[in-house]
């Protein structure tokens, strides 16, 4: 049985090893870590991000936290104007953990219109 758990041991500790080699050359292995420049660094920015909004959640309560984000996206939507919205959007949708809508896109051939992103009275 030890035996078991010492191959185990020495198994994660091999692919935390490469994950951190990995995170050494720039490439995001946790989610939520982008910026930390090993898997240690992004472990612990990944559950900062987490526990901060946790944290804002427990400060205002769901409901007002709820309302918080929906006031910010109905202000955004009146910055860029509906097609604006619907274009960001569109790229958004697109964005994946290793790639960002933009990237997808251009990769795609799907046409983003980005100078319907400027806010109205520009």
């Amino acid at each position: 049985m030890q035996t078991r758990q010492k191959q185990q041991h020495k198994k994660e500790e091999e692919e935390r090893e490469e994950l951190d080699a990995r995170a050494r050359q720039g490439e995001i292995v946790v989610p939520g870590g982008t910026g930390g420049k090993s898997l240690e660094a992004q472990e612990h920015l990944a559950d900062g991000r987490s526990r901060g909004g946790q944290t804002r959640k427990d400060q205002l309560g769901s409901e007002s936290y709820h309302e918080m984000g929906t006031k910010g996206r109905q202000t955004r939507k009146e910055q860029l104007g509906k097609e604006g919205y619907q274009e960001m959007g569109k790229k958004g949708g697109l964005s994946t953990m290793d790639k960002s809508g933009g990237q997808r896109a251009e990769e795609e051939g799907i046409e983003i219109d980005e100078s319907k992103f400027k806010t109205k009275g520009q």
